[in-house]
């Protein structure tokens, strides 16, 4: 199957709407050494960063949901809006 980068970070983001109710960035590269994708997510300063092998990916863009990569967003949107929560306690 082939796609391109923006269809499946597309795909990825309407997999996953909570990528775009908690305004998270979403990068995209191809890892050759891990023959895997490399998914940033971003808000703001904070970054962090999961992979999708191949077979998910195409997975994905058959509409299959990766319970992998749902755990991974699930995770890191509780881990940004932490990371919010302690900011603002902090100062």
């Amino acid at each position: 199957m082939t796609y391109t980068y923006d269809a499946l970070k597309a795909k990825i983001t309407e997999m996953y709407p909570e990528i775009g109710q908690h305004k998270l960035e979403v990068g995209l590269v191809f890892d050759e050494k891990l023959d895997a994708y490399r998914i940033m997510f971003k808000r703001g300063a904070d970054e962090l960063e999961t992979f999708l092998d191949k077979k998910d990916a195409e997975d994905c863009m058959n509409n299959i949901k990766c319970v992998y990569l749902g755990v991974q967003v699930a995770q890191f949107v509780q881990n940004f809006e932490e990371r919010i929560a302690f900011g603002r306690k902090a100062a």
